[in-house]
């Protein structure tokens, strides 16, 4: 089983990429967010996901734990593929699918390619309670890659540290920043989830 890849960027595809590996050329299929940090010639460590079936090996590469993770709770709801399951985490980020998993924001799954409305509900309902909250996971894979901004997950901890449960707190500061935009401070992001989470 490979569970990641060390090499260099041989060529990009629309929806996979070519790791050369000790003169090895593995094609390994990836969401729009990891071909974009990717570049041909350079050097990229991919964690990998295999998928074993009787006519085919896939090989499915993430930048990031926080990808690969919520790629293995997706492909575990029933209709969801492992193209599907990067075809949502190209469309929205794992944060973006946390929230909308908290606030049983629909919508905003189907917001993927491929993704209708009875399918958006069914993740919605079967990944309830099993996400992760926002921000739960470290960027692990590629040098260059971005990380997300800390306030969010700052706001969840001191929430917790006041006794809140992980789930209220992500619930909390998850309905602050849809009501008040993204662009908040740590300091105000806390007060107004502290607000929603004191409800």
């Amino acid at each position: 089983m490979i569970a990641s890849l060390k090499g260099i960027v041989q060529a990009i595809g629309v929806d996979h990429a070519v790791i050369d590996v000790a003169g090895v050329g593995y094609l390994v299929q990836a969401s729009s967010r990891t071909l974009a940090l990717l570049e041909p010639g350079a050097a990229a460590f991919l964690l990998v996901e295999t998928q074993v079936r009787e006519d085919a090996i896939t090989l499915f590469g993430f930048g990031t734990a926080e990808e690969r993770d919520w790629f293995r709770l997706l492909t575990g709801v029933q209709g969801v593929g492992g193209r599907l399951a990067l075809a949502i985490l190209g469309t929205l980020a794992p944060d973006e699918i946390a929230r909308a998993i908290t606030l049983d924001d629909k919508a905003m799954i189907a917001r993927a390619p491929g993704v209708g409305p009875r399918l958006a509900a069914r993740i919605t309902t079967e990944l309830k309670g099993k996400a992760p909250a926002a921000g739960g996971f470290p960027d692990i894979a590629l040098p260059n890659a971005p990380r997300p901004a800390s306030s969010e997950a700052d706001a969840i901890a001191a929430l917790e540290s006041l006794g809140f449960r992980t789930a209220e707190a992500a619930r909390a500061v998850a309905q602050a920043l849809r009501d008040l935009g993204e662009e908040q401070s740590t300091p105000a992001l806390i007060r107004e989830s502290l607000k929603r989470a004191s409800r």
